[in-house]
């Protein structure tokens, strides 16, 4: 009888081991199927937030294949112009926190928004994962190749600062704006920005003689440069931009340094599965670096400049404080 009880002792005694490897191999499974979700299995939606023809439309469009190839799904490109890029930005934030809408982001136009307050804004950076940052592109100064009253930068610092001269805006305290607004504190100019939703009616304005200089980034204003339809006079940068190097800062122009520049890079909203970002920072990081891409980043007159999701954020953050410090200038 012993024996007996001693035997039945023993097999539940290997049942619950058995059982609790089985239950153990289980959650395994379960952990591991569900950080590989097979994510994305179906098309995935990019929002920019301008008109189709611009700067980020062109450069996300030049993107889009390479990721297509890192994520093995379609990648559409959806243009959401208005608000100066606001209706775009909140389709990011508010969208399904599913990894399958993402968007670009614009800075400092972005940050600029987030800082004015006249704006009503119901969202801010923590409504956002970052991913990576795609471009940086330095601001340029562009006059028209027929005009008769400036040739060059100098002339047309002299010229502004004893006339009144209209420049392009695209958003109170973007890029461009902020452009204008830093000469006129630094030079004694009187540039005016003129305000335009969108690049392609700032372009279209400037090419019929309605504002007098376009203010806009190198990789909007070099296409046009090369085909002699503007001059670019002046970049905003540190040093001269690889891709017009016979245009001078505005430093090597013999002026007190204007540093500004645009940077274009991928988010999506708060709340998306930490793996299913993981795949799209390693998706945008591959297809940013590849070769292919590059090259045709440099036909465009567009600096690639990847970082990735978290010095991305840090960059932002970077750009609002800047913004915060300058309200005065900006007249907020």
């Amino acid at each position: 009888m012993k024996k007996v009880i001693s035997f039945v002792f023993m097999a539940v005694i290997i049942f619950s081991i058995l059982a609790g490897c089985s239950s153990t191999q289980e959650a395994s499974s379960n952990t591991s199927s569900s950080n590989k979700d097979n994510f994305p299995n179906k098309p995935l939606n990019i929002i920019v937030a301008f008109d189709a023809g611009g700067g980020t439309d062109t450069t996300a469009r030049t993107l889009q294949p390479y990721l297509e190839d890192e994520l093995g799904v379609t990648v559409n490109i959806i243009n959401k112009p208005g608000g100066s890029g606001w209706v775009g930005w909140n389709g990011i934030a508010n969208a399904k926190p599913d990894g399958y809408t993402i968007g670009f982001l614009n800075s400092p136009n972005l940050a600029s928004g987030l800082v004015n307050p006249t704006m009503e804004n119901q969202i801010d950076l923590d409504k956002f994962q970052t991913i990576g940052n795609h471009v940086a592109d330095p601001g340029a100064v562009a006059i028209r190749v027929d005009d008769k009253r400036f040739s060059n930068f100098e002339e047309l610092v002299e010229y502004a600062k004893k006339n009144e001269v209209t420049t392009t805006a695209t958003g109170v305290a973007g890029d461009d704006h902020l452009v204008t607004l830093k000469l006129n504190e630094k030079l004694g100019t009187k540039f005016r920005a003129i305000q335009f939703e969108g690049t392609a009616k700032s372009r279209a304005a400037f090419l019929g003689a309605h504002v007098d200089v376009l203010i806009t980034s190198v990789g909007e204003a070099y296409p046009m440069h090369q085909e002699k339809q503007l001059k670019v006079t002046a970049v905003t940068a540190e040093e001269k931009s690889p891709f017009l190097p016979d245009v001078p800062t505005v430093a090597e122009a013999g002026f007190e340094p204007v540093i500004s520049q645009s940077t274009r890079g991928l988010a999506a909203p708060v709340g998306v599965d930490l793996e299913r970002i993981k795949v799209l920072q390693k998706a945008l990081a591959n297809a940013a670096k590849n070769a292919e891409h590059e090259e045709k980043m440099k036909e465009l007159g567009t600096q690639t400049h990847y970082v990735n999701g978290d010095d991305y954020m840090k960059l932002l953050e970077k750009d609002k404080k800047d913004i915060e410090d300058i309200k005065d200038l900006i007249g907020w």
